[in-house]
Order: C-alpha cells, then structure tokens, then sequence
C-alpha cells in the first residue's frame, strides 16, 4: 500500500533513472521483500566477487588517495576496527581512482611515531565498495591507547588515535565518553568537533543525523564559501547511491571532523537524515512507490556502511542492515546501541506534534521492532555493570509543548510511541536495571531529563536519566534559550536543562557518579568560535535523578 503524503512535508522532485529501471526491471511485488530490493542493488551497483575487478598496482597512483582522514569504532578489549577510503578525487562521481581493486596496509604502534609497531596487515579496498576498507585488528592488549595509519603505493594516511576496552571483569575507575549528533553540513562549521579532538575521552559515539539528504549550494549553505565552489550535483537531494557516497565525501572532507576521527574511536548509529527525513521502517516520508524507497534505503545504508567505522556484522544486505549492538567496557559500563528507524511503527497522526490518541497509545507500536526490543530486554536480565547506557535517536523521556492540557507530543519521538516506551522501563525495573542512562541526538537542543515511573506525578519515582546532545551544527548558530523555552521547562517539571546552541556532550562515569557537562559553542555560521561548558549535572549510582553541579 503506498503510504499517504505527510502534511508539511516536502515532495521528492524526481527519481534516478537508474531507480525506475530497476524497478522496471523487479517488478512492484519483488521490491516489496527484502531480496527483491538487495537484488536490484546487486543490479545496478555491483558488489564484490560479482564484478570481478581488476587489481590495480597501488604504486600507479599519482594524488593523496587519503583526503577522508582515518577513523576507528566500535573497541572491544582485544580488538579495534580501522577505518579509510581511498578517495583522491572524492568531490567527483568514482572518487579519481581506478575501477579496480588495492591492496592498502596498514599499521598499528604503541607510539604516535611508529617506532614501536604492534601489528601490520593489509585489507583490501574494492571498488564495489567505493574503495573503503575496514580492518579488523585482533590480538590487542585490553584498556590501552594505540596508534594507526594506512599506506597505498607510496603515499601515507593521517595517523589516527584509538584505545581498546578493559577486560569484562575489569573495574576501571573512570569512563569519559562525548556524545554528538545532527552536522547538517549546509548549516554551519564543524567547530565542535575541533574542540571535541581536544577532549580526553575513551570513545565518541554519534546517535545519528551524520549527514543530510537536502541539497547543499555551490558556496556550501550557510558557510558562505567565497574561496571555492562546489560542484552542481551536491545541489540536490540524495538519492541514488552514487548521491550518497559523494555526500559522504563533502561532510567526511571537513577537517573538524576528521580531527575528531583521528583523535578517538567513534561508536555510530543513525537517524533518519542519513536516509530520508522522518521514514519509518519501510514507510517513506513522501507518496512515492515502496518499491522505490526500499532501493533508496538500500542504497543510504550501504554508503552507511562504506564510509562508517563499522565491523562485518553491521554490512547490509539491499535494505536490511543490523545497527544494533552491544558493548561493555569492564563492570563500569555497558552500551546498548539502538536503532530507533529501520524496525518502528509509521508516525501517527500524520507525523509532527499532535495531540496524543488511540492511534498514537495503541499497544501494538513498536519503536524498535519485536526483535531489538526482546533483545534489549533479554540483555538487561544478564547486565553485571554499573551503568547501563542507552546511546540511541529520538526524544525518549515525555516532552509536552505547552503547560496546558491542550498540549501536543512529538509523534517522531518515544512520545508517540508511549506503549513501547513502557514495555523498556518495565523491562528495565524487572531486570533490576538501577543505573539507566539515556544517550539521545535528533534534537538540535542540549536536554537533561529525570526518566520517571509516572510522567504524570512529578513525585513519583525517578528510575533513570536522559542526557540529549545538541546538534553538531544543525539548526545554525541556535540560543541560549530557544524561543520555547518558557512553555517547555513549566510543561516538563522533570525537565533540568534546556539549551539550544550547538555542541557536544561529555559524559564521565565512575563507579559512584556519573557527570554530564554541556559544552557549547557561540557560532557555527562562522569558525573557530571557542568551547564554553553551559552546564553540568550529576547522578549518583543507586540514586537516580539530575543535580546541578
């Protein structure tokens, strides 16, 4: 059934060739599986062992194949994963390198100059893959800092910066984490990431919102370039995979960002924006065919993978890509890592903020799918951590928009999803779940959050935090109090901070505390604003609930 058109939401101008001849070619009931939209992205696209590339002498090529920089992600105690892509043109269709394969090495040190190297390998960067490489490096001592590059032919990459986690039964005495989310690229500079590669933290985890499908100008939106222009097919929407692997190439080109990659490992998981605004699931945001959104979301989450510090298990098949996952750093911490798009419910009500109603409470709802969600909630029962923290998308403590009863809730958020929302606290409170912290993007504001057993009973028992991370630069240069400032602190009496600039969060845990500092800038329209810290809260373990510190 083709989903109706949301109000206020913008149409899709037009559709690539290459996705009315696939669907041509698969027919409308085919694209409605999951193998009928992998197939046709095999089809158009091509993946490795399929097109049988050449190999291509890496000596042979002639520019820095390492404009992107480095990442690393996802640590675990005796493994981390490196990240590159080999784009020496990556502005243009194809990147400037050869429709073949390279054999890249790289290196792994105790040092950041490589005297003391730990580990050398070589991965291979396909051209099917847009020339990414992924390398998984095993054998690692636990809970320890390392250094990394990569070398094609003769050229060297950036050298990146990445740590391992402790043991399982380790007992660190202290986690610093940062949280980020929203660069929407035509809104402003990365200028929190510059401060955040200053940062000392163990690991970074971005809760979505990467990049944005809208179109971005020649002089790059909001940043107002006057030195260059970009090239006229960044100036449309995203939609084919070639749309999403060259925007990838313009946001991960920033230097900010790429400092930020360099400097810590990067735990990821998406929004909407990496695809198409506000999808649910299957359900696309405008009235255009299934079978032509499920190409599109097979082709977002491909590019995804390619240009994400992302291991094996996370590599999608056409439109299904498992991003959940979990990790744990000793007994201090564990993560839970969510996917609140590709498994929930459509929107009720339209989309947007509405009034809530049976549509919107109806106990079927699921914001993480039947699967995910029995996953959580199997996983807490076995949790032997201090802190147990939720890095996932949207909005999940109640946000009324006004202090009347005629307020509205944010059907794209946990609000609209108000039974599944239960289901997690009630597996939280059975499992014994004490020290529950909440990770969230979306946004483009800094929140902090009491999580509360009634939302309707300011007194009733606090049973968890929610720290929101304000954008990256979405949004521009916001305020220090947003225009609804008033009418959402007087609605939302478990609501401890509310701030509308752009920035960061970092989050310190310790086996009694855990601290949240905002950290703010003034500007994104223009760079190198400095970094300011607009507030900080603690909770104690076995104590929920916000203080001022």
């Amino acid at each position: 059934m083709t989903p109706a058109h949301r109000a206020g939401s913008p149409r899709e101008a037009d559709h690539s060739p290459e996705l009315r001849a696939a669907a041509r070619h698969f027919g409308r009931r085919g694209f409605l599986t999951v193998t009928g939209a992998a197939a046709a992205l095999a089809f158009s696209a091509g993946l490795p062992g399929t097109a049988h590339a050449a190999e291509a002498d890496p000596r042979r090529i002639t520019e820095d194949p390492f404009t992107l920089g480095v990442a690393s992600g996802d640590p675990l105690p005796g493994s981390v994963l490196l990240w590159t892509r080999l784009a020496p043109r990556p502005y243009e269709p194809g990147s400037g390198m050869p429709r073949a394969r390279v054999q890249v090495r790289w290196e792994l040190a105790h040092d950041a100059r490589f005297t003391r190297i730990v580990r050398r390998g070589q991965a291979t960067a396909h051209p099917e893959l847009d020339h990414s490489v992924h390398a998984e490096v095993t054998g690692l001592d636990a809970d320890r800092v390392y250094h990394y590059r990569f070398r094609a032919g003769t050229w060297i990459s950036p050298a990146g910066r990445t740590r391992t986690a402790p043991r399982p039964g380790a007992r660190p005495g202290e986690l610093r984490l940062a949280a980020v989310s929203c660069q929407a690229y035509h809104d402003g500079y990365f200028t929190a990431y510059r401060h955040l590669a200053d940062e000392d933290l163990d690991a970074v985890f971005h809760l979505g919102d990467y990049l944005y499908e809208y179109a971005v100008n020649a002089t790059g939106g909001a940043r107002a370039y006057t030195d260059r222009r970009l090239p006229a097919h960044f100036n449309r929407e995203t939609v084919t995979l070639e749309d999403y692997r060259l925007r990838y190439g313009l946001y991960k080109s920033d230097p900010d960002l790429m400092a930020a990659h360099a400097a810590h490992p990067f735990v990821v998981t998406w929004d909407d924006h990496e695809t198409e605004n506000n999808y649910a699931g299957g359900t696309p945001e405008n009235d255009v065919p299934p079978e032509e959104f499920l190409l599109r979301r097979a082709a977002a989450y491909r590019a995804y993978w390619e240009n994400q510090p992302l291991r094996a298990p996370q590599r999608p098949t056409g439109p299904d890509m498992r991003l959940y996952r979990r990790l744990r750093f000793g007994r201090l911490a564990r993560f839970d890592i969510l996917d609140t798009r590709q498994y929930r419910s459509d929107q009720a009500y339209g989309d947007g903020w509405q009034t809530p109603g049976p549509a919107s409470e109806d106990p079927s709802r699921t914001m993480l799918g039947t699967t995910q969600e029995r996953w959580l909630l199997d996983g807490w029962r076995a949790a032997d951590t201090t802190w147990n923290v939720v890095p996932q998308q949207v909005t999940f403590a109640r946000r009324r928009n006004v202090p009347t009863p005629a307020y509205k809730l944010s059907m794209d958020a946990w609000d609209g999803y108000p039974a599944a929302r239960a289901r997690l606290l009630d597996g939280a409170a059975a499992a014994g779940i004490e020290n529950l912290v909440v990770l969230t993007g979306d946004v483009h504001v800094g929140y902090a959050f009491d999580l509360k057993a009634d939302f309707d009973d300011p007194a009733s028992r606090t049973v968890g935090t929610e720290i929101v991370a304000t954008s990256v630069a979405s949004g521009k240069d916001g305020a220090d109090r947003p225009a609804n400032w008033a009418d959402i602190t007087a609605a939302n009496p478990h609501l401890k901070f509310y701030n509308g600039r752009r920035g960061y969060v970092t989050v310190t845990l310790t086996g009694e505390r855990a601290r949240a500092d905002f950290r703010t800038v003034a500007a994104v329209t223009t760079p190198g604003a400095p970094v300011t810290t607009a507030a900080s809260f603690v909770t104690e373990a076995g104590d929920p609930g916000l203080k001022p510190v």
